[in-house]
């Protein structure tokens, strides 16, 4: 019996190693504030961009800071997953390269999400408590997403 535990733990230990190396995540992050971000292409105040750099950069722009435990997988791939879906759906740094009519879709988003607390993700709030918002944190948002609704909607009439 101890031997068919050790060529099972041996084996786990193997198939664990062997793991690291399929299907690394892009890991893609970067600090610079390009021209199409968020911040330089609508009036972000400085009290809703700390509110987005805590609780929604790390999925939804490219300023992701990746923890450890997104070097081990079978985390990394969840992690990884994570931030790819999140910067597809809406990335704050390549805010420029969302046409004008889904701008104020995704804007209408980040305040539907957030009052309904589907964001940030629930099981990425288990280890970053710090980016679970507050209902100021929702009210400065969704105050925030009013305005800029409405400059678009200024800017376009029909």
């Amino acid at each position: 019996m101890k031997k068919i535990l050790k060529i099972v733990f041996v084996v786990l230990l193997l198939g664990f190693i062997v793991i690291q190396f399929i299907n690394r995540p892009d890991k893609t992050t970067t600090t610079d504030i390009t021209p199409g971000h968020i911040t330089k292409v609508m009036t972000v105040p400085a009290n809703v961009e700390s509110i987005l750099k805590r609780s929604c950069y790390d999925c939804h722009s490219d300023h992701t800071v990746w923890p450890w435990y997104t070097s081990i997988a079978p985390a990394s791939w969840l992690v990884g997953d994570d931030v790819t879906k999140g910067r597809k759906k809406m990335n704050f740094s390549q805010w420029d390269k969302i046409p004008a009519a889904k701008r104020e879709a995704r804007l209408n988003e980040i305040c539907e999400q957030i009052k309904a607390e589907e964001m940030p993700l629930p099981p990425y709030l288990i280890l970053h408590g710090d980016a679970k918002l507050s209902q100021a944190d929702k009210d400065i948002l969704c105050q925030w997403v009013e305005i800029e609704l409405k400059k678009l909607e200024d800017a376009n009439p029909e």
